[in-house]
């Protein structure tokens, strides 16, 4: 099948750019999720290397996106354009396989389930 997910984890502030960004290049749909957790900074704001202390879990959120692979690259470059800020925290983008998707209500497979 020719769909990969698209796994967004980024902060709670830029949904509504992110959002607007993808619409205009032909993105369907998106699930949305609220989550906690942090990455290598531990939860801080900051980085600062060869401090041990416990994990701090931050707000986030996880964006979910099943596309046509050949609208891969062009949904990575508004998502790291539309999140971007140099900081810690912009967030992280995981690209996988998808082997099958099936429209519950009419039965349909494969890429037309996505459209």
């Amino acid at each position: 099948m020719n769909v990969s997910r698209i796994e967004i984890i980024t902060s709670m502030y830029r949904l509504a750019n992110l959002k607007h960004a993808l619409s205009k290049i032909g993105v369907h749909g998106m699930t949305v999720l609220q989550a906690m957790g942090c990455g290598t900074q531990k939860g801080t704001y900051e980085y600062v290397a060869d401090i041990a202390e416990e994990m701090e879990l931050l707000p986030k959120q996880m964006i979910i996106l099943y596309v046509e692979k050949d609208k891969i690259d062009a949904v990575v470059d508004a998502v790291k354009k539309e999140l971007y800020t140099g900081h810690i925290g912009d967030g992280k983008i995981f690209i996988s396989d998808v082997s099958n998707i099936i429209r519950i209500r009419t039965g349909e497979e494969g890429e037309s389930a996505i459209i």
